[in-house]
C-alpha cells in the first residue's frame, strides 16, 4: 500500500508495558516480545478479552494519537493500553495478515484483528464516548492487535517494515 508506511521513517516510537491495566508507561529497553506478548507486560482482563497468543502485542500510531487528541479526548502513548507506539505507520493501512518486522533483532509480528475499546479506557473520553477509537466509526484511529510470528528484542526508535508476502 503505497503511503501507508514512510519507510524512511517508520519506527517504534515508545515501548509500553505494564504490570496490569492502563495506562501502559515507556519500559527500559530493550524489552523482549515473545509469543504470548512483551515481558513485564500484563492484563487485569485476561483471554478472552486481552492477551493469548492472537492478541499478544497492541499497536497504536502517534498519528492517531495526534488526531484524538485534537478532538479533545486524553490521548498519550499507552493510555488506550497500547505495547507499541508506532510513528509513520496509519492504522487504517493495515489489514489482518500484514507482517511487519522490527528492529533489526528479528522480531516480526503479524496483524491479526482490529483492538476494539472498553469500558475500562472510556475515563480518557470526553463524554465516556470510546467509539472514538473504535473501527467502525474511525478505522484511521483504530489500535490493532498481533501475534509474534518471530520473538525478539524491541526498543524505542526501532526501525518498522512491512514484508511483502508476495
Amino acid at each position: 500500500m503505497q503511503g501507508a508506511i514512510n519507510h524512511a521513517g517508520a519506527r517504534v516510537a515508545w515501548v509500553n508495558t505494564s504490570p496490569g491495566g492502563v495506562p501502559k508507561i515507556p519500559a527500559q529497553d530493550p524489552v523482549w516480545v515473545g509469543l504470548l506478548g512483551l515481558a513485564g507486560d500484563a492484563h487485569n482482563e485476561p483471554e478472552p478479552a486481552h492477551g493469548g497468543p492472537d492478541q499478544a502485542v497492541s499497536l497504536y500510531s502517534v498519528e492517531s494519537i495526534a488526531r484524538v487528541a485534537n478532538d479533545g479526548h486524553a490521548a498519550f502513548p499507552g493510555a488506550y493500553g497500547e505495547n507499541l507506539t508506532l510513528e509513520g505507520v496509519e492504522m487504517s493501512s493495515l489489514s489482518a495478515g500484514d507482517r511487519l518486522e522490527i528492529g533489526r533483532g528479528g522480531l516480526i509480528i503479524e496483524m491479526t484483528k482490529r483492538a476494539e475499546p472498553c469500558q475500562t479506557i472510556a475515563h480518557w473520553f470526553v463524554d465516556r464516548r470510546i467509539a472514538r477509537i473504535g473501527s467502525a466509526t474511525h478505522p484511521e484511529d483504530a489500535r490493532w492487535y498481533a501475534r509474534v510470528i518471530v520473538e525478539g528484542p524491541v526498543c524505542a526508535a526501532d526501525p518498522v517494515r512491512r514484508l511483502s508476502l508476495r
